[in-house]
């Protein structure tokens, strides 16, 4: 009798622990705009257990209204003021979704609040938004992180861990090309909530150059650990002005760094999507045709292929997820990895200086 009782007390004792460990792991999340085009993602394969939106906030109620029919949300969960909606709500993270110019005004009034915050690449339109954003997250103790769809390809990070970790092998980087775009957003078809701050140069920024330039740039920071390079040159054209003739549709960019060069070719000019790149060492090159599939050579040696595997490589293939782990502790990002804050200020001292190259026409030294 007395043994049934201690069981009863211990499977009692254990079950209370579980949950109330799970409500410590469960994560709050609130949308903050719902006009990019990557937002259905955390609706449609993003949301997992241990995840709860608590909240969505959308000054465009037009906006609103199409995503709570298309996925069934409950009215309770809108909000057109972003203020209100975290102070009744309480989320523990905020996942950003709308034009990129509305990044840093999130990231004031959620950071004061302690709510980490989660914004779509890039961080920012301009480096000076950027750092007042660093500056906040760093008076308030709070995570900023990037969100990049290369990010969580496993194909990037074994491109990483070759150079990084055979580079008796490889050799040093002597090279990077990256290929990242697509046909146009207007001619792939985006919404025209999205088209409408996507091609607007305050909105997004500028055109292709920072829609698609920010993927090489915040890759080659992740391959380059970090470093800062010595001068950035970039050639932008409108090859398309019927279409869109505020912003640039086609950029390179070339990136200068002490012993070694990046190559960034952002287009909405492509015949189809491509994210994909080459990087050259010394005595081998690695490219990748997609998010998986790579081939590599080293000196002496024929070409292979293979496919990067998520799993093994420790790659979190849901950005949702991989907040989620940041908020609660059980992932933290090394330094100049692509999500990571000092990652991304890097980025923006990138596309700062592209800008001000194809502007001026001329070669811009990055000052320390």
């Amino acid at each position: 009798m007395i043994k049934t009782l201690l069981l009863q007390i211990v499977c009692c004792f254990m079950f209370l622990f579980s949950s109330v460990l799970y409500a410590q792991e469960t994560v709050k999340f609130a949308m903050v705009g719902l006009s990019h085009g990557h937002s259905p993602w955390f609706f449609e394969w993003g949301k997992e257990e241990g995840m709860e939106l608590v909240s969505i906030y959308e000054p465009d109620k037009s906006i609103a209204r199409s995503f709570q029919e298309r996925y069934g949300l409950e009215e309770a969960l809108l909000y057109t003021d972003l203020q209100r909606m975290l102070q009744e709500t309480q989320p523990d993270g905020i996942l950003v979704f709308g034009a990129i110019v509305d990044h840093l005004e999130a990231v004031k009034v959620a950071a004061p609040m302690g709510i980490h915050v989660m914004v779509e690449k890039p961080l920012a339109t301009t480096l000076a938004d950027a750092q007042k954003m660093a500056q906040l997250a760093k008076e308030n103790s709070i995570h900023l992180l990037t969100d990049y769809e290369t990010s969580w390809y496993p194909a990037t990070e074994k491109v990483f861990r070759f150079f990084d970790e055979q580079q008796a092998a490889f050799g040093e980087i002597r090279k990077m090309v990256f290929h990242h775009g697509h046909e146009g957003p207007k001619e792939i078809g985006v919404g025209p909530e999205f088209l409408e701050w996507l091609t607007d140069p305050v909105k997004n920024g500028g055109g292709a150059l920072v829609d698609f330039g920010c993927y090489g740039a915040n890759i080659m920071t992740y391959l380059m650990h970090g470093e800062r390079p010595l001068a950035v040159t970039a050639v932008t054209k409108t090859y398309k002005p019927e279409i869109y003739p505020e912003v640039d549709d086609e950029a390179t960019i070339i990136v200068d760094y002490k012993s070694s060069q990046g190559i960034i070719q952002a287009s909405w000019n492509w015949p189809f999507n491509r994210k994909d790149m080459e990087v050259y060492g010394e005595r081998g090159y690695v490219i990748t045709k997609d998010d998986e599939q790579l081939r590599y050579r080293v000196k002496g040696k024929e070409e292979r292929q293979m496919k990067a595997a998520a799993a093994q490589l420790d790659v979190e293939t849901n950005p949702f997820e991989y907040f989620r782990e940041v908020i609660v502790g059980d992932r933290v990002p090394d330094a100049f990895s692509p999500y990571t804050l000092e990652n991304n200020l890097r980025v923006m001292e990138i596309l700062d200086a592209a800008r001000k190259s194809a502007e001026q026409g001329e070669r811009v030294v990055l000052q320390e």
